[in-house]
Parts: C-alpha cells; sequence; structure tokens
C-alpha cells in the first residue's frame, strides 16, 4: 500500500483529492495534508509518505524548493507534481531535476492510477528485497531507545546536542534547520552524521521520542488522546493517530482500549 502525502494551498483542489479519489483501488492511502511546502516537509517528517503529491505554486514555500529539500532529506521519497497548463513547461524542467512525475489539473484518476501502478512496480523490489536501510526503513516498529543511544562512546557531539535538543523541545516545532543554525553548521552535514551515528533521520528520531513520551501520558490514564497529541508536539490529533499506527501498528484508541482490559484482568 502507497502511501501518500498531498501539498496543495487550494483547499477545494486538496480535500478533493483527499477524499473524492478512490485510493484504496489504486492501492494507496492517504496519509497526510499540508497547504503549503513547509507544512509538507512537516508531515513527510512525521509520516513518512512514498509519495508526495504537491503543486507547484504555494504561499511560504512552493512546490520545487519543497523538492529540492525532500531530494536531501527524504531521497527515498517520490514527487509528483500536480500542474496547470500555464506552468506546464515549469513542472517538465522540475522533471528532468528531481521529481518522478506531474500530473495537469484537474486530475483525471485513470492518469493518476497509471502514476500510482509505475511508482508501486519501481517500489516492489525494494519492498520484497530487504531494507538495507537499517533501523530508518519503514516497517522498523520498536522505539528508539535514547538512553544506549546518549551513553555510546565516542558520540559524535553534534549528535549528542540534536538528541538532547529533542529530550527537551520535542513538544515544540523543532527541526533540523533550527538544530544547525543553533549549533552553526550546515543542514547537511548535520542530517548525515545523524543517520551514520543512529541509523535514523532527525524526523524519525522526533517522532519516535515523541511517541515515548505520548505513551507514558496514555499510560497515566489521565489524559484524552488529543489533549496527549497536543502536549508532545504531533499538534493534530488526526497526524497523531497517523504517526502513532505507523510505528505502534495499533491507533490510540485501540492502544487505550488494550491497556483498558489488560488494567481490568
Amino acid at each position: 500500500m502507497l502511501k501518500i502525502a498531498i501539498v496543495e494551498d487550494e483547499e477545494i483542489i486538496r480535500m478533493g483529492l483527499a477524499y473524492t479519489v478512490d485510493w484504496q483501488s489504486m492501492g494507496a492511502q492517504v496519509v497526510g495534508e499540508a497547504a503549503d511546502g513547509l507544512e509538507g516537509l512537516e508531515i513527510v517528517a512525521a509520516a513518512r509518505p512514498d509519495v508526495v503529491l504537491t503543486d507547484i505554486r504555494m504561499p511560504r514555500m512552493n512546490g520545487l524548493d519543497m523538492a529540492k529539500v525532500l531530494a536531501e532529506k527524504h531521497p527515498a521519497v517520490k514527487v509528483v507534481f500536480l500542474t496547470s497548463y500555464a506552468d506546464f513547461e515549469y513542472a517538465r524542467q522540475a522533471v528532468r531535476l528531481n521529481a518522478c512525475d506531474y500530473l495537469l489539473k484537474p486530475v483525471d484518476e485513470g492518469e493518476l492510477a497509471k502514476v500510482l501502478a509505475r511508482l508501486h512496480e519501481e517500489m516492489a523490489p525494494r519492498e520484497a528485497g530487504g531494507h538495507g536501510g537499517g533501523a530508518d526503513d519503514a516497517g522498523a516498529e520498536t522505539l528508539v531507545d535514547w538512553q544506549e543511544l546518549l551513553a555510546q562512546e565516542g558520540l559524535n557531539a553534534y549528535v549528542r546536542q540534536v538528541l538532547e535538543k529533542i529530550q527537551v523541545e520535542y513538544a515544540s516545532r523543532l527541526s533540523i534547520e533550527d538544530c544547525a543554525e543553533a549549533m552553526q553548521v550546515s543542514t547537511s552535514y548535520l542530517s548525515r552524521k545523524l543517520k551514520e551515528v543512529t541509523g535514523h533521520t532527525f524526523g524519525t528520531l522526533l517522532a519516535r521520542y515523541r511517541l515515548q513520551e505520548a505513551l507514558k501520558l496514555l499510560d497515566d490514564g489521565r489524559y484524552k488522546v488529543y489533549e496527549v497529541a497536543e502536549y508532545t508536539g504531533f499538534g493534530e490529533y488526526k497526524n497523531f493517530c497517523q504517526v502513532f499506527k505507523k510505528y505502534l501498528q495499533v491507533s490510540p484508541k485501540r492502544y487505550m482500549q488494550e491497556r483498558e482490559l489488560k488494567l481490568s484482568k
């Protein structure tokens, strides 16, 4: 099942794609939505989609700039541009740079299905032939042993600072760019060192630490799920549920039901 993120500033188009397309028949599911490139990067870091469908012209960060960041930080994510006839040549140039395809608006479901079918074929060998990417691959459900990471001998100083910063500021809108700026190093260098040392990207480390803290609050029993989502930095309830189920293979609601069942025995 391909995981899809939709990044589109026009709400009617975004909602139409998310809720009227028969994704299941295409072997896909929508795991996140965003109104601009900056939100799109957050969704990718949290929900780890396989494919990002994105508009080109958007406020704050456009689709091209977002795609460039994705190529650096999340190279496995496929980018498909949504474009009008006016931006057609622009989209063709983008495909030559770092996108895998483009679709004209309004999106034709038949054309969308063809693109997704091709992506299924491209990704099938990776899914069937072993991950080869270590602990950061989709399907690695266990959470991170934070103390074990920090206890490593000769731990890179920058990596240690990132891990400690996540521990303190996980509930805020923290990003790898924030960390790199604070440490006065390049984002690409810091991303590479994190991956080399921990086996995880920044987004995965942050998401998993937030989940560890969320589990503590859920086990406490005094907080509602939406409150836990807010307190641990996930923000929207829907986003929290998506990330929770991705890593723990169960929804927060189901987790609470199973917890109550165990306590009642």
